[in-house]
């Protein structure tokens, strides 16, 4: 077994340090991931609250269901919350340091630490 563990790695070896000159690509992509993303995240916990909202008024004269549709709105605006805020900061510590969050990341590729 320590045979076929020790050969899987050793195929692996190649892949990785390929990797690491493709780094900047690897963050690119999950940079633009995290871009698509959050709008649809955000529309989610707003669907929710309106879901929650819809469940409360429909649901007046069962305590039960009111409550459940209660519990929905809650978590949804705590969804929305945090993700705003998180936002929010991400902002202003970006302001703080006087960090330009437009511009690309420029990772170091073995060329760079060669030199």
């Amino acid at each position: 077994m320590k045979k076929y563990a020790i050969l899987g790695i050793l195929a692996l070896t190649p892949a990785v340090a390929f990797a690491a000159t493709r780094l900047d690509d690897v963050l690119d992509d999950i940079g633009n991931l995290i871009g698509l993303a959050t709008p649809i995240v955000v529309g989610v916990a707003l669907l929710f609250f309106f879901i929650g909202l819809s469940k409360y008024i429909l649901n007046t004269g069962d305590e039960e269901k009111k409550s459940d549709g209660k519990n929905i709105m809650i978590w949804g605006v705590i969804a929305l919350f945090v993700m705003v805020s998180v936002w929010g900061l991400v902002n202003l510590l970006g302001d703080t340091f006087d960090i330009d969050q437009t511009d690309t990341i420029n990772v170091p590729s073995v060329e760079d630490i060669r030199r």
